[in-house]
């Protein structure tokens, strides 16, 4: 039986060939997201875990690794918290690396961060936009007071409004589950928050920041004529957008993906194709853009097989029309093109979350026939652009035991070659 190579196959479930390619390719960059990912997708990002075993695994990869999460490195709910939890009992904590808030917080492993691109002014005012959401939460429990005992109210806003740096959010997650099957009151709340960061825009243009912001909604249903996102409004079983991101123009994690090739390019040449200050926010918006920029900088002789990994894609088909979104598709869409350019093998990997707290995701449909399971309906529609080559049906467990598992394999490899000169 001949058996096609990985970046060509469609939904693998080839565990295997996946851990020995991780494990065996010198020339090797992954690029992974977070939640839903490494760790379980939770209503509360308090209650978020993750594993020291899987932390010390990237370690293995060293700077063949980066993460690319829309949530934050630093802060009280940012992904240090829960990094540092998870060492409690070791005094050597290991960050990881890479870039959060959509593409503009920077984080070495060894926890230095910096904001590449961020005025001031923009940093000031994204301090107000929690103390905002609060009051637009406060102000809807009041009106609909029948759904809001007054008792449970400040427990709800300490959970729903993420006082995030560069990236504050209302996270919905909470209160759709409080209101349950009272759908049309949810309805209502997703409209006021996305009311209120279109308030939000108005407010910075009036300040001369115009240019500054945009919002992202998680997951949503791509982008309308105008390259704004498009809310998923929730629907019976579906809590559609939860997170309403008010965000950094040019923090989109598809502008992360030449930043993050730029760092390793100058990793292993010493020299920076885009320049050593390239950030995010100088980046294009439209993806046929930032592969002309990589085209156009980066040589393909020296292109490292790349990985990118995530949990958030969609597509809905709403009559004639096909939305096609999700926070992870347009960077994995990158990855995918850029492999195709440079014919370095990229893999597109999908990590189903939906076995986690959040019923925003759709989840893999297996068959097996023959002893042989197949994925038979996943996330993608027939005429997408993007071709998802590994799957994880089994969630963020089977995806890092597979990761740790090459990472071990990596360790033995260089440890045989530094034995055997």
């Amino acid at each position: 039986m001949t058996f096609s190579p990985l970046h060509e196959q469609s939904y693998s479930l080839d565990h295997e060939a996946f851990i020995k390619t991780l494990a065996t390719t010198e020339n090797l960059l992954i690029i992974q997201d977070l939640d839903g990912v490494c760790m379980d997708l939770v209503k509360d990002p308090l209650t978020r875990k993750i594993s020291p075993d899987y932390i010390r695994a990237t370690q293995q990869f060293d700077d063949h690794f980066f993460v690319l999460t829309n949530g934050e490195h630093e802060g009280r709910r940012g992904v240090n918290r829960i990094v540092e939890k998870a060492f409690v009992d070791d005094s050597t904590v290991s960050y990881l690396p890479g870039l959060a808030a959509g593409g503009v917080q920077w984080q070495t492993r060894t926890g230095n961060i910096s904001h590449p691109g961020v005025s001031d002014a923009e940093l000031v005012f994204l301090a107000k936009v929690p103390m905002l959401i609060t009051q637009r939460l406060e102000e809807f429990f009041v009106e609909y007071s029948d759904y809001f005992p007054e008792a449970k109210c400040k427990a709800l806003v300490q959970a729903a409004v993420l006082d995030n740096i560069v990236s504050p959010t209302a996270n919905l997650n909470v209160l759709a589950e409080h209101l349950q099957d009272n759908l049309d009151i949810y309805l209502a709340l997703q409209q006021a928050i996305a009311a209120l960061t279109d308030e939000l825009l108005e407010k910075a243009t009036e300040q001369g920041l115009e240019d500054s912001f945009f919002v992202h909604y998680a997951p949503n249903l791509g982008r309308d004529e105008q390259g704004k996102e498009i809310v998923r409004f929730a629907a019976e079983h579906d809590s559609g957008t939860t997170d309403f991101q008010f965000m950094l123009r040019g923090a989109v994690k598809e502008a992360g993906v030449p930043v993050l090739l730029n760092h390793y390019y100058h990793q292993r040449t010493g020299t920076y194709p885009l320049g050593a200050n390239f950030n995010a926010r100088q980046a294009p918006q439209e993806n046929s853009a930032l592969l002309q920029l990589i085209k156009d900088n980066f040589d393909p002789a020296l292109m490292p097989l790349m990985i990118g990994v995530g949990d958030t894609v969609t597509s809905q088909v709403e009559g004639d029309i096909v939305r096609r979104g999700g926070s992870d598709r347009l960077f994995l869409e990158l990855i995918q093109a850029i492999g195709a350019w440079a014919n370095s093998g990229n893999l597109v990997t999908y990590i189903d979350s939906s076995q986690g707290e959040l019923k925003n995701r759709t989840p893999l449909q297996l068959e097996t026939v023959d002893g042989q399971t197949k994925v038979i309906a996943g996330v993608t529609d027939p005429e997408d652009p993007l071709r998802i080559n590994m799957a994880f049906p089994g969630g963020f467990k089977q995806y890092t035991a597979a990761f740790q598992q090459a990472a071990q394999g990596r360790f033995n490899q260089i440890s045989l070659a530094t034995s055997n000169p």
